[in-house]
């Protein structure tokens, strides 16, 4: 179920094309027994990339949530199950659809989008489940005749458009989860650390507002992460899956802190953006951190400087890190 902004208020004549909701979809891998039959609860965007004719046009949808019940691995009664570590994981979801106006109020749409459900680390094992899949459905719109001739209106017009006079804006963000590590005490061996590890981070992210669609600058990331390089110091010797007996001695401080340095890109739309940054530390010390990093945003504006953040960091192009969830403020916001 999703709604649009009127099409006399400022959103709605910035952003004419822009649907935004709830979801809720059931899920099968035809696998109950092992891995579950998920339901997923998520919010969604979909919007116009592009007009082809009249009547056709090229659009994307993204969705972003939770999704439950899933049957977790269990050594004992569940392992054969070694993608899925929790009963609860994230669910984000991207497609690109061709939508054909059939009427005033009905469209039909149909294309291919990207799946991907994981716990964000924490919970192991976490190599996460990733599907790539076809859709098609209808989209009935409800309301007054008189709005739905006014979107229309704007749909081909730009008469409704602002004027956009470009300007910097300055995000800070302070964020925090708690992630799994696993170690290899030795190379024929892995030990899952019991417990959990707590990280936390600040970004300062200065953006150039090129547009009400795009932003994009660079970003001073800092952040703590009490898993970080652990492996390099292993306090007893462990020989096999030992995991209860391993024991450690805290890292200094400068080998679990990093400091670094990011370019980020972002998708403005009412009520949410998305940013996508790609960084390397420059101020760190030890393999875990020694590296290059990526970064997936969804924000979601409480007010005009203020914002949920829930974040996604991966290292190195392909190993998941851990979750951003914390709050932003945006200084210099202009509407």
């Amino acid at each position: 179920y999703g709604f649009k902004f009127s099409p006399d208020t400022y959103w709605g004549k910035i952003y004419p094309h822009a649907i935004q909701g709830i979801g809720v979809g059931y899920n099968t891998f035809f696998n109950s027994k092992e891995i579950g039959n998920p339901l997923a609860v998520y919010a969604f965007q979909t919007s116009r990339i592009m007009s082809i004719t009249p009547r056709l046009s090229f659009d994307y949808e993204w969705n972003f949530g939770a999704s439950f019940g899933w049957k977790k691995y269990d050594e004992e009664t569940n392992p054969m199950n070694n993608v899925v570590g929790s009963k609860i994981n994230a669910y984000i979801n991207f497609g690109l659809l061709l939508n054909w106006q059939i009427d005033a109020r009905t469209n039909l749409r149909a294309g291919v989008g990207v799946t991907h459900y994981s716990n964000g680390n924490t919970g192991y094992p976490n190599s996460g489940v990733n599907t790539i899949g076809g859709s098609f459905g209808l989209i009935r719109y409800f309301g007054s005749k008189e709005k739905l001739e006014l979107h229309n209106k704007a749909y081909t017009s730009c008469r409704n458009r602002k004027a956009f006079d470009p300007y910097i804006s300055y995000d800070l963000i302070v964020y925090g989860a708690l992630k799994k590590k696993g170690v290899f005490p030795t190379e024929s061996s892995a030990v899952l650390v019991p417990g959990s590890f707590a990280v936390g981070g600040l970004n300062f992210n200065p953006m150039y507002n090129f547009s009400h669609y795009f932003r994009a600058g660079l970003s001073l990331d800092a952040q703590y992460d009490e898993s970080a390089n652990i492996a390099d110091h292993i306090a007893n010797t462990i020989s096999g899956p030992d995991a209860e007996n391993i024991r450690f001695h805290r890292p200094p401080f400068k080998e679990q802190f990093a400091v670094g340095v990011s370019l980020r890109a972002e998708i403005v739309m009412p009520v949410f953006s998305i940013n996508l940054g790609v960084g390397r530390n420059v101020v760190c010390k030890g393999a875990d951190t020694d590296s290059f990093y990526q970064v997936v945003a969804l924000k979601t504006d409480i007010t005009r400087n203020l914002f949920l953040h829930v974040g996604y960091q991966l290292y190195k192009f392909k190993d998941p890190n851990n979750l951003m969830l914390g709050l932003g403020f945006r200084f210099n916001a202009k509407r």
